[in-house]
């Protein structure tokens, strides 16, 4: 069985960072969900520059609101990537026995911190200066993703790349 990885933005605002996450998404197989209120309409033209051709290739679902989004996937692993997180990202081992869920917040202010209250376990953090504030959501779902990835050895995934004007000896 091939482990499920699946991207969730909650609320996201920048429609710039959904079109690279949808890159991301498109290229390692990432289910991707959106959950609303989001602050753009799918069809802008920054989302599908940022996105370019990949946007066919996604496999991608919406939601009314984080409920919709818990109701309608109620198996899996779920890990809150959070500023405010006591785990390292890198330290968590992901299941590949259960769908994995990677939560990210609102550009802005992140996720709600009852939610994040309430899964203390699985609230992570990609380490960075204390005396900034975060990094930018589509470099997060890629750092995390790939660590994901990485784990359970990139499956279905090319590791190898060809020269095109030239062969390798």
């Amino acid at each position: 069985m091939t482990p499920q990885l699946n991207i969730v933005l909650v609320e996201p605002q920048i429609p710039q960072n959904t079109g690279n996450i949808s890159r991301t998404c498109a290229v390692t197989g990432a289910r991707l969900h959106l959950v609303e209120p989001l602050g753009f309409v799918v069809t802008d033209k920054q989302l599908k520059r940022a996105g370019l051709d990949y946007w066919d290739k996604l496999d991608i679902t919406y939601y009314q609101d984080i409920g919709d989004f818990f109701l309608k996937n109620p198996n899996g692993m779920y890990y809150y990537f959070t500023t405010k997180g006591k785990h390292i990202h890198s330290d968590v081992v992901y299941s590949q026995e259960k769908p994995v869920y990677l939560v990210f917040g609102r550009e802005d202010r992140g996720l709600d911190e009852k939610l994040l209250y309430h899964n203390p376990d699985t609230c992570v953090r990609i380490p960075m200066r204390k005396t900034l504030r975060s990094l930018n959501l589509s470099n997060s779902v890629a750092i995390a993703a790939y660590e994901v990835l990485r784990q359970w050895e990139y499956p279905n995934l090319s590791t190898e790349g060809n020269l095109t004007k030239y062969t390798w000896e």
